[in-house]
């Protein structure tokens, strides 16, 4: 029997024991491991071949991976590993650090139970892992650390054990703070900072295979001095021999991250907001696989023979192939076709997929990356709120009219895969716009479809997506039906910045029970006659009905909230979206007779009242805008924030940080188009940057019009302020 074989029966085995069971991934900042780690944990496992040194690069299996030298997809394996003479099965997804490809850790995290946050001994935490320790703390995730690049300590700046000490402590401290301020407020886990002396700290190379934690050192006898000298004298092989790296990290990973039978009782209420007194909840929580079939669908994914794949978290029952299954939002059932396991790049097809495990099946055709997929219908899972929101847009158009249906069709499946991409479809002009997280997402996708889909492109200079927002709040405003039948009176004023955030994280929403939802808006400041009259959110919008028993409204409100969600759609302005609007229905006047009140009366009065109400509280343009962080020599620090400043940017700090100088600002997204190129020419190679999505400002006064009337005439409006908007002359 071929190694591989017994590996996947050995799997197929574990899948029913789910105390047996780790469903894990791993997240860090872009370069600091992940995959480099993901690779020893393979080699380790028997799925590759051990050789030494671990730059293999597995997961990476999309030819542009490889060439970029950055993960871009997350990357599902299953291997099995012995610890306390138990055998255990570890589902593991390795995901992206850069920080356009957020939304695929984001779905991972819904997927598992334990994050191994890997961070560079050198670097430190960095933007993005702060990030991905969010994104694993908000699904109820529970964190541990592997501390890569240790040798680089030892070799490059020759640290002794105190200085070696001392700055792997800072790393842990400062992984703990993050730890520490998301978990304060989450009644549902103990203390899951990470520390040395519980275990859940470990320390080595991803690259050189060797890794060390207080438990291999209790087996091995070695300590940090031998590690030091051992590394110094270049006996990296004996090193990785004695204390191999896949040992001590999966034997962390098994005895520290909790089974599916420990950690679905906890994530389930967290996650699913259904009646917690049916069968179906206490057959998720209890890991049952008898029970109805639950899956949540994280990721979709292309086989150029089998299709359209969906990989997902199986919470209860069992899959199996011909089973016809609900799929959340669409009617009618799907049938499954196959279901199985990924090894890496390769998906071994199998019997069952029973509760605990993480499944790809095929056959799904109507679901997408969020869907809940089930035996008998059923409230939903929560929605999986992505951090980032799309900033930045291209154009896309086939050079062939020919190739225009299969760039239609090949653009709808890219929104099923990636939930964090926006597709605009215009099949009467053939232009297509796509957005994105920045410039690297967009990239990635282009070059995909033509690459994969053989469909060559034209694609536009890149678009930045702006908002638009109130600036105070307005007095009663009328809108008038074009019958004159029908009048609607309302107020705008700009919502508490708080309670924004929430909604954008997905706290606050239409689909949650109304007694929380009302909790929820009181916390952040919301009054609690307004939070009983919430009728609708949209975006981060909200419409409150502050009316008192009038007539016919009702029935009317359907095309009200039609008539809101257009007008926030494409804002006063610049047909930009509208955000952070507190709406209130104040009164209305309605004809007696439906025929009089119909969607060609009710939506334009509505849409022209909100509009002029969003013109009276001064609204204006918000750019967004991102963090910046540049460490380079200290001879390049003036070029590198010269870089920041001249981008309508500032710089906030400035440090320094072992032998190189760190920068840290804030620019405009639409200022940041060719930072790359630009930050090398400046610093000669020698800067390393990330940026992170940091939300939206106010752009300033003297630029507003301006930009208004460039973004008017790419879109083919008129070349002028609409009327009562001359505040921003």
């Amino acid at each position: 029997m071929g190694r591989r074989k017994k590996i996947v029966d050995e799997c197929e085995r574990l899948m029913d024991e789910p105390e047996q069971i780790r469903n894990i991934a791993i997240a860090a900042h872009v370069d600091h491991g992940k995959t480099t780690l993901t690779d020893n944990l393979l080699a380790g496992t028997g799925m590759i071949a051990d050789e030494g040194e671990a730059t293999k690069l597995m997961m990476d299996t999309e030819e542009d991976e490889q060439e970029r030298g950055i993960t871009i997809d997350a990357a599902n394996v299953s291997m099995t590993h012995e610890y306390d003479e138990q055998n255990h099965l570890i589902n593991l997804i390795d995901t992206p650090g850069h920080v356009d490809f957020g939304g695929d850790v984001t779905r991972a995290m819904r997927a598992v139970d334990g994050a191994l946050v890997v961070v560079d001994a050198v670097e430190g935490a960095m933007p993005q892992t702060e990030t991905v320790v969010r994104q694993a703390l908000r699904e109820g995730v529970k964190p541990a650390l592997f501390i890569n690049k240790v040798d680089r300590l030892i070799s490059e700046l020759q640290e002794g054990p105190q200085e070696m000490q001392e700055r792997l402590q800072k790393v842990i401290a400062d992984v703990n703070e993050l730890i520490r301020g998301m978990t304060e407020e989450m009644d549902d886990v103990d203390d899951w900072t990470v520390s040395v002396e519980d275990g859940t700290v470990a320390f080595g190379s991803a690259l050189y295979m060797w890794g060390v934690s207080v438990n291999s050192m209790q087996r091995t006898g070695l300590d940090f001095g031998d590690i030091i000298d051992m590394e110094r004298a270049d006996e990296r092989q004996e090193l990785h021999e004695k204390t191999p790296l896949s040992n001590v990290v999966l034997d962390m990973v098994v005895e520290h991250f909790p089974n599916p039978v420990d950690a679905q009782p906890r994530r389930v209420p967290r996650i699913w907001r259904g009646d917690d007194e049916l069968d179906i909840a206490e057959q998720m929580q209890l890991v049952d696989d008898d029970g109805e079939v639950v899956l949540m669908v994280t990721d979709i994914g292309m086989d150029p023979h089998a299709g359209e794949i969906a990989t997902g978290r199986v919470f209860s029952g069992t899959l199996e192939k011909g089973q016809e299954l609900y799929v959340s939002g669409t009617a009618g059932k799907n049938r499954i076709q196959s279901v199985g396991l990924y090894m890496g790049g390769e998906r071994e097809e199998v019997d069952h997929v029973p509760a605990g495990n993480i499944a790809a099946v095929t056959g799904l055709k109507d679901a997408i990356a969020g869907s809940t997929v089930s035996s008998v219908e059923m409230t939903p899972f929560e929605s999986i709120e992505h951090i980032s929101e799309p900033v930045i847009t291209k154009s896309v158009e086939a050079k062939s009219m020919d190739d225009l249906p299969k760039l239609i069709e090949t653009l709808r499946q890219v929104s099923k895969e990636d939930p964090t991409i926006q597709i605009e479809i215009n099949e009467d002009t053939g232009e297509h716009l796509i957005s994105g997280q920045g410039e690297l997402h967009l990239e990635v996708i282009t070059q995909r479809i033509e690459r994969n889909q053989g469909i060559p492109v034209t694609t536009g200079e890149p678009i930045v997506v702006y908002r638009e927002a109130p600036r105070q709040a307005t007095e009663e405003v009328e809108g008038i039906s074009p019958n004159r039948h029908n009048r609607f009176y309302l107020t705008l004023e700009p919502m508490n910045e708080e309670i924004v955030e929430k909604i954008r994280l997905g706290e606050v929403s239409m689909d949650m029970p109304e007694q929380e939802r009302r909790e929820a808006l009181q916390d952040a400041g919301m009054d609690k006659d307004s939070s009983q009259n919430v009728e609708h959110i949209y975006g981060t919008n909200i419409l409150l009905d502050d009316t008192k028993g009038i007539q016919h409204l009702n029935e009317t409100m359907e095309l009200v909230i039609e008539g809101l969600e257009e007008a926030l759609e494409d804002g006063p302005l610049a047909a930009e979206p509208v955000q952070g609007s507190l709406l209130r229905l104040k009164d209305a006047r309605l004809h007696e007779d439906t025929i009089h009140r119909g969607p060609a009366q009710v939506i334009p009065a509505v849409r022209n009242a909100v509009h002029r109400a969003l013109i009276h509280s001064g609204v204006a343009l918000l750019e967004p805008m991102q963090d910046v962080r540049i460490d380079v020599p200290n001879e390049h620090m003036g070029a590198a924030s010269g870089e920041i400043q001249g981008r309508r940017g500032r710089v906030d700090d400035m440090y320094q940080e072992g032998d190189l100088m760190v920068v840290e600002g804030i620019a405009p997204v639409d200022e940041m188009i060719g930072f790359s190129s630009d930050i090398r020419s400046a610093t000669e190679g020698r800067a390393s940057w990330n940026t992170e999505n940091a939300g939206f400002e106010f752009m300033s006064d003297s630029l507003q019009k301006d930009k208004i009337m460039e973004i008017r005439e790419r879109k083919g409006m008129k070349l002028e302020l609409p009327e009562g908007a001359d505040y921003l002359d």
